[in-house]
């Protein structure tokens, strides 16, 4: 019997569990994610089970971690714990998650990392451990047992010393995301034993141990983000007894602080990192007016940089920016050159003709103007480029901006979008070479000859053109988007088009003449497409019809009065299926067909109701309750007698009145195997000439006994004292 009530105990004690987690967090039932966020927990629900693969807890009031609160959850693939209150966590917490991929402590209080936490975490590939208030990760490695972690983020604004020995263990990560706002001391050598990291991403505001940190990433990291950096003056090497090839290529600062003195500086030393490619300045400040150490730059070598991007950046007192003069011998190595949202309002022709290698310029959202882009691109500058963005800027005539760009001799992609042009002229000068031309957005009431004809690629999106009408032998993309066209472009001078976009028009019909291209032609409209308005008409008078005959259906079989009484018997099978004693106020309720009232209401009523002592009988005729529907008359009546009797007879099988007096009474008499139901066979019926529809009527007469009204008085007599005991039953 101990047994027998142990197993009690732990079952009681589970069903209770599961009450508890299916309270705490309803998305828990019968699901493998489990969303518990933002519900005000201070705990974690007990109940868990194997079957959950998601736990999600995140922003809530859990303040402790304990040992028996994941014990079922070894299944678990991802658990969400951030931005709750946590401080502490039992050692052995997390020991059965060995499945788990992804684990989320961030934005909690916890003061110390321990590594026995992730000790069994051998499938984790995700953790994020920042904005808590730990102030090192301890003097070993808290990440050791975790070879096959992907992604690491941890720091935090207290965070502020890494040692030697903090990422032991830690092979390969795809992502590195450290705070350290407030990082003071780095031990060299401590990011150097993690061999490879793809992107790593550091907020870092002392600039004097940069160039320590630099040393110990040449050889792992691919790309380097360093955000809030300010860095110092000093001379310190990156590459100090570093041996060659290195990993990094790429290099960006966010949100970063310069000076004249410090950008020229870093210039310098970022030449001794020679796999570095591509540099980008993101929100930065630089504080000066150009006057950079030329000569010490133009010194120290060639920059190995082929991409340069630079958004952004804030000069104060732009305007008095030097022409960087001297510049010249390091920039003609760059491929790709990007400067946008930083208020550039010229480059000297001096400094643009250097660019001899640049491929790619992008001056988007910028000042530029007409006069200055004279000087910009001036003859004999950029005299490699094939791509050029200057959408965005303050150009007034295209006529002037395409002389200046047909400077460009190998130009064949040129954005000019988002440029008030307003106007465009009959006859331009272009790039011979040029194949894509963006004018979207340029206020153009029209397209003329100034367009190159020898285009493959045009957009003319967003502008005031009616009709489009150029000769373009050359053209496969089209694009017309948001304009006023009233008809297609024709087909005959865009032969080799291929693709058309011309959404947002006023188009409203089609000729055919516009379709006779070799591929155009091709195209099959939709009836939809053609004749949209008479279409929508059609449907709305097709939807008007239907209504209307539901209507009219519904009207002549009365199918709002079935529904409701289908509505009703729903209701009533809802009810509890015994009345209480005190509503019972009636022996029998009677249903009969109209057509057998005369015995009913003159013999049987008299009989039952004139006896010693009388019985109580419940007629729709006299005792239902006027101006209430017959259907709740019908349920009422039935539910507040105790007996149901039924009359039957060939009418009775014919009346839809009695097949629903049947059916409401059915689930409440014959489910429960008791004798609520007297049957009286007033004439002999054939079983098989009941119809189909009266199945529940079949079924009580091949299972239950019945009264037959005799022909004989002295076997009626009989009949009523059979019918007297089974209403007294």
């Amino acid at each position: 019997t101990w047994q027998v009530l142990a197993i009690y105990t732990v079952l009681a004690a589970n069903l209770s569990e599961q009450q508890v987690l299916k309270q705490a967090c309803p998305s828990c039932d019968a699901s493998q994610l489990c969303n518990c966020s933002s519900m005000g927990l201070d705990f974690i629900p007990p109940g868990l089970t194997a079957k959950i693969t998601v736990l999600n807890l995140a922003h809530n009031r859990i303040k402790h971690i304990q040992s028996q609160d994941l014990q079922q959850a070894v299944n678990l693939r991802a658990l969400l714990l951030q931005s709750n209150e946590i401080s502490s966590i039992d050692e052995d917490s997390f020991q059965p998650l060995a499945k788990l991929e992804l684990l989320d402590l961030s934005n909690n209080s916890l003061a110390h990392l321990s590594p026995l936490w992730f000790g069994h975490l051998f499938s984790l590939q995700h953790l994020r451990l920042q904005g808590n208030s730990y102030r090192d990760l301890g003097q070993s490695s808290p990440f050791s047992s975790l070879r096959n972690l992907s992604s690491l983020y941890l720091g935090n604004p207290q965070f502020s010393v890494i040692r030697q020995a903090n990422f032991e263990g830690i092979e390969l990560l795809d992502k590195l995301w450290i705070d350290g706002s407030n990082l003071s001391q780095y031990e060299q050598g401590s990011l150097k034993s993690i061999k490879e990291i793809n992107h790593m991403i550091i907020n870092l505001r002392n600039g004097n141990i940069f160039s320590d940190i630099v040393k110990d990433l040449l050889h792992s990291v691919t790309w380097l983000e360093v955000t809030e950096i300010k860095l110092p003056v000093e001379n310190k090497t990156l590459v100090q007894n570093s041996s060659r090839p290195f990993r990094i290529q790429k290099l960006t600062f966010k949100e970063a602080f310069f000076t004249d003195q410090t950008i020229s500086q870093t210039i310098v030393l970022l030449k001794e990192i020679t796999s570095l490619k591509e540099l980008e300045a993101i929100n930065c400040v630089l504080e000066g007016k150009g006057m950079w150490k030329t000569e010490e730059i133009a010194r120290s070598g060639q920059s190995f940089v082929e991409t340069l991007t630079i958004t952004k950046i804030m000069i104060q007192n732009f305007h008095l920016f030097f022409d960087l003069e001297g510049m010249e011998s390091q920039i003609n190595k760059l491929k790709r050159l990007s400067i946008a949202s930083s208020n550039v309002f010229m480059v000297p022709c001096k400094l643009a003709r250097h660019f001899s290698s640049l491929l790619y310029l992008d001056f988007h959202d910028n000042l530029l103007v007409n006069n200055r882009l004279d000087e910009t691109i001036c003859e004999g500058s950029w005299p490699s480029l094939q791509t050029l963005n200057l959408s965005q800027n303050s150009l007034k005539s295209l006529e002037q901006t395409a002389e200046y760009i047909s400077r460009l001799p190998k130009l064949n992609n040129l954005d000019i979008s988002q440029n008030n042009f307003g106007e465009i002229p009959d006859v331009c000068e272009w790039p011979k070479p040029l194949k894509y031309l963006n004018l979207s957005s340029t206020q153009i009431p029209k397209v003329t000859t100034c367009i190159p004809p020898t285009l493959e690629v045009l957009d003319v999106s967003r502008n005031n053109l009616k009709e489009f009408g150029l000769q373009l032998p050359f053209l496969k993309e089209l694009y017309l988007t948001r304009n006023q066209l009233k008809t297609l472009p024709g087909a005959a001078p865009i032969p080799n088009l291929v693709a058309l976009s011309v959404r947002r028009n006023k188009l409203n019909s089609f000729s055919k003449e516009e379709f006779e291209g070799a591929r155009v032609g091709a195209v099959h409209l939709s009836l939809m497409e053609c004749h949209r308005s008479l279409v929508v008409s059609l449907i709305c008078v097709l939807v008007f019809l239907v209504i209307l005959l539901l209507v009219a259906v519904g009207y002549k079989y009365h199918v709002v009065w079935y529904l409701r009484m289908t509505w009703a018997w729903l209701q009533a099978k809802r009810k509890p299926k015994r009345a209480p004693p005190k509503d019972v106020c009636y022996d029998a309720f009677v249903s009969y067909s109209e057509n057998d009232s005369d015995w009913v209401e003159n013999t049987m009523v008299r009989e039952l109701e004139q006896a010693c002592p009388p019985f109580r009988l419940c007629l729709h005729k006299r005792d239902f309750v006027p101006g209430k529907w017959i259907v709740d008359n019908i349920i009422d009546s039935i539910e507040k007698s105790r007996k149901t009797l039924f009359v039957l007879s060939e009418h009775f099988v014919q009346s839809e009145w009695c097949k629903y007096e049947l059916d409401f009474s059915h689930f409440r008499l014959f489910d429960e195997n008791n004798d609520a139901a007297i049957l009286i066979l007033l004439e002999p019926i054939q079983s098989k000439a009941i119809p189909k529809r009266f199945c529940k009527l079949r079924k009580i007469m091949n299972t239950k006994t019945y009264l037959e009204w005799p022909a004989g008085e002295e076997q009626q007599q009989m009949f009523w004292e059979n019918l007297k005991g089974a209403l007294n039953s």
